[in-house]
């Protein structure tokens, strides 16, 4: 479902004006919406159950359903990725815009700043009570958590002052800070078996093999800096703002 989503996504932006008809570009946006929308959702229901725990069996095989995936804390989760990365959004479009479309994105972030701050905090307790993330650390959670709680109470404050800048810095440092919480509790688990604790994968039993781990190792160690030097040269190329009327502000 999330690769379905991302290509109606891709294609959504080729189409939606290949025909000058209202219904056609509507439906179009319709789409590249939804497509924009299902993809954080999904992950963050996937990342709910990555700590809740699914039904994994001796064998490392998956045996549950669709359905067994869909609780109120996995939805909560789809919920709370949603809202922090529209945020995120948000606030990057002010960065990259200005006039009347700066002052659109602003009030969206205005809007869903402190809901999103409340969502999240209400899915870190319910973390604390329907998993075993916290487990090792009791009620102090550690440094990492910590600061991705400051950051994240500190983006409405900013946004409320205009300074975009920060606002979109600590809501990208939410996100890192809150990944690496996750991971950092799950270690040395990748998913939790709900069935059994001795059946979740870890990195060890769900490791490659040493042939292809260092085969992927070598691929990325020359593919990666190509990759990164295309995405800072794309970032380059569109470093003005975007003014009314699709001009750019040098």
């Amino acid at each position: 479902m999330l690769l379905v989503a991302l290509i109606v996504r891709a294609v959504a932006f080729e189409f939606r004006s290949k025909i000058s008809n209202p219904r056609w570009r509507t439906t179009w946006d319709w789409l590249l919406f939804t497509g924009s929308v299902l993809p954080p959702f999904l992950w963050g229901v996937a990342i709910a159950n990555f700590i809740r725990g699914v039904p994994i069996d001796a064998n490392m095989n998956y045996v549950g359903t669709f359905w067994s995936l869909i609780t109120p804390f996995t939805i909560m989760g789809g919920f709370s990725l949603l809202l922090l990365s529209t945020l995120s959004g948000a606030l990057y479009i002010s960065l990259r815009t200005s006039g009347e479309m700066q002052e659109r994105a602003r009030e969206t972030a205005r809007r869903i700043g402190a809901l999103t701050s409340l969502v999240m905090f209400l899915f870190a307790i319910l973390s604390f009570y329907n998993t075993d993330l916290f487990s090792k650390t009791g009620i102090d959670p550690g440094g990492v958590p910590v600061l991705a709680a400051m950051t994240l109470l500190s983006v409405p404050f900013f946004i409320y002052a205009k300074r975009d800048g920060w606002a979109f810095l600590m809501t990208s440092l939410t996100i890192v800070f809150s990944s690496v919480t996750v991971f950092l509790h799950l270690f040395p688990r990748v998913m939790i078996s709900s069935l059994n604790p001795h059946w979740s994968l870890t990195i060890y039993n769900a490791a490659s093999g040493p042939y292809s781990l260092r085969v992927m190792t070598i691929i990325t160690v020359f593919v990666l800096p190509f990759v990164l030097a295309y995405q800072a040269w794309t970032y380059w190329v569109f470093r003005h703002r975007l003014c009314p009327g699709g001009h750019l502000d040098y």
